[in-house]
């Protein structure tokens, strides 16, 4: 009989929803219970969630047989509720992005790897079968040697986005804007094909809310390839559009836009794209307009990692290189100059 994970969600926001959708969907998995400290909170988001939701630390983590916790706290609050789990032996999967400074994030690491116990952090879009395709044709060389990757977040937030939250927005619990908020999963991808950042000039701006972190974002990538790559991000870009990745070699290029292959274009190859009426879901103006499919994938690879003792697909120091990039186009527009990889804070 295939083992069964119990799992426990830290945080009942809209992205615990998610999980708690992805986790119901897996035949090896189960929901046992949630954490919010605020006991009128905790009250509130029971009515949405067919399992206890408890509002004191020590009940939760006692649930019986709790294997897993996942945290869906505010980004800038992963660490301290993190580190609880570890210290109490739990595997720790934490969503994106892993915290909001590298310090921050290489504390989490360190304990993890102390202590023995897995540490995932949610990148679900790696797990999209396009994705896949693209990125195992740019390590069979298809587009021959790489010269160029671009991507693109320009999305839209409405006003009520930030004004009806505490912490979005917010340097100490959000990390920033929309790079770290929103771009930090196409940037995830860039990465993942393009390799090792060598330095970054970036400018990023505060151009249509009162918020702390920017909302509109460029910045110019050097790869240790010899490869170049431009970003731009946003959350004040109406009416926002898909996110776009876009990867270009000698022999040919690729666009993925929400997580679908739209353009295959190489010397003497037939473009093996599928023809689809759907319209990929993307985030570009609704944050709550994604399913959850992917997360169920990634949540899958997390188990399975346990399992057999692999690393997962996407551990703490692989997660970390996303946030290295998007601090230091951060430190770049801070100083107006340019940031050299790796960089310390």
């Amino acid at each position: 009989m295939e083992k069964l994970y119990k799992i426990g969600i830290i945080g009942t926001g809209a992205i615990a929803l998610k999980h708690a959708q992805a986790i119901a969907s897996l035949a090896n998995a189960e929901l046992v219970g949630l954490f919010n400290p605020n006991p009128s909170s905790a009250a509130k988001a029971q009515e949405k969630f067919s399992v206890p939701v408890l509002s004191d630390w020590e009940d939760f983590i006692a649930i019986p047989d709790l294997e897993v916790v996942c945290i869906c706290t505010p980004s800038g609050m992963h660490l301290e509720p993190a580190l609880k789990a570890i210290q109490a032996g739990k595997h720790v999967f934490v969503e994106k992005p892993i915290e909001v400074t590298l310090d921050r994030t290489d504390q989490l690491i360190q304990a993890a790897e102390a202590k023995n116990v897995k540490l995932g952090v949610v990148f679900q879009n790696r797990f999209s079968t396009d994705f896949i395709q693209l990125k195992e044709a740019v390590l069979d060389g298809v587009f021959g040697r790489i010269l160029m990757g671009n991507a693109a977040i320009n999305w839209f937030r409405d006003s009520n986005y930030y004004s009806s939250s505490q912490w979005k927005g917010t340097l100490t619990y959000d990390g920033g804007g929309a790079l770290i908020n929103q771009a930090i999963h196409t940037l995830d991808l860039l990465l993942e094909v393009m390799g090792e950042v060598d330095s970054v000039f970036g400018k990023v701006r505060t151009t249509l809310y009162p918020i702390e972190g920017e909302d509109l974002g460029a910045a110019l990538v050097n790869f240790k390839s010899g490869a170049m790559g431009t970003i731009t991000a946003g959350t004040s870009l109406y009416p926002g559009y898909s996110e776009r990745l876009e990867i270009y070699g000698t022999e040919g290029s690729a666009i993925l836009e929400a997580g679908k292959l739209t353009a295959w274009n190489v010397r003497g190859m037939e473009p093996p794209i599928a023809k689809t009426e759907h319209k990929a879901a993307s985030g570009s103006s609704d944050p709550n307009a994604i399913g959850f499919e992917l997360h169920a994938k990634q949540w899958m690879d997390f188990l399975q990692a346990i399992e057999t003792g692999n690393q997962p697909e996407v551990d703490g120091p692989k997660s970390r290189k996303s946030l290295e990039l998007i601090r230091g186009i951060y430190q770049s527009s801070k100083e107006e100059q340019l940031i050299r990889f790796p960089f310390s804070e």
